[in-house]
């Protein structure tokens, strides 16, 4: 296939990038530092502007997983913005520019998160739970979704990837926590039960690239192990499989002074399952969080 990606510089886009070149896919990212993309890429080609690939150059599918980082620093005024152009704006000048081609790809699958469902206390969710609405960062999730379901009206199926945080060997949550969690200093965040979702990057490469391929597959996905947790049992879990002790809880009331309304990020959570991921056919790798823990740490 023939398939141009969003966000092909970061974490699971780079995983993307090595299974596609593998697989012998062409690629094409757009990306802010284009001169960057051959090297972080598997040597996919770089783009700085959609208006560089020809328009008679048909498209397979379109992946968009653009965003400024949402949690690795406070949400000031300026934060908000950056973080809502990064994926809302840009969303709808993909999709507007998808419109002008006579030439339209089958299929854009647009990245989407947790938050979309706010802190859902005990409640069970699944993919067809309703949003949450009071937070920012199920605001900017629900508008994020729904510039990329602008696309169906092109006749492209629009699949939605509701990704929880991800767990890689470098890079993302796991390298934050790993340092205080070495020196047996981790612990749980708040009251530690709160649900925590989590995936392994194994599987949400597999997963967006499962959706990319079963053309029955639309609408929103979540991109979860189905084994919840809750944010004391993950810190226990992590520090067990370190072979350290976790001694330091964050109390909630400093995490709110340090970071604001951000800490909703780590004191909320959502008691979530992948029902509509499992429906659809997909197999976990790695459903259990100590099994994929020892899996990416003894990599690393």
């Amino acid at each position: 296939m023939r398939i141009l990606l969003t966000g092909g510089t970061g974490l699971i886009g780079q995983a993307l990038c090595r299974l596609w070149t593998a697989q012998g896919h062409e690629l094409v990212v757009w990306s802010r530092r284009p001169e960057q993309v051959a090297a972080l890429c598997s040597g996919a080609r770089g783009i700085a502007r959609l208006e560089q690939l020809d328009a008679g150059t048909p498209l397979d599918a379109v992946v968009n997983l653009a965003g400024a980082p949402i949690a690795d620093r406070p949400w000031t005024a300026k934060r908000r913005q950056l973080l809502w152009d990064s994926r809302i704006d840009l969303t709808r000048q993909l999709v507007d520019w998808l419109a002008s081609r006579a030439l339209k790809p089958r299929v854009l699958l647009s990245g989407s998160a947790v938050g979309w469902y706010g802190d859902g206390g005990e409640r069970r969710l699944d993919e067809d739970s309703a949003p949450g609405s009071e937070d920012f960062a199920s605001q900017l999730c629900f508008a994020w979704e729904e510039a990329a379901q602008q696309a169906e009206a092109l006749g492209i199926r629009v699949v939605l990837v509701r990704t929880a945080p991800v767990l890689a060997g470098s890079g993302g949550m796991l390298a934050r926590l790993l340092p205080p969690f070495r020196l047996g200093l981790g612990g749980r965040m708040g009251s530690g039960r709160q649900w925590m979702p989590w995936i392994h990057l194994d599987d949400e490469v597999g997963l967006i690239d499962f959706l990319l391929q079963h053309e029955e597959c639309r609408g929103p996905y979540n991109a979860c192990a189905p084994h919840a947790v809750r944010n004391a049992e993950f810190a226990a879990t992590l520090a067990r499989v370190l072979h350290r002790p976790a001694l330091l809880p964050a109390p909630a009331c400093v995490l709110r002074l340090a970071l604001g309304e951000m800490a909703d990020l780590l004191l909320g959570g959502q008691h979530l399952q992948p029902r509509r991921t499992l429906d659809a056919g997909y197999r976990f790798r790695f459903p259990d969080l100590e099994a994929a823990l020892a899996d990416l740490l003894g990599r690393h």
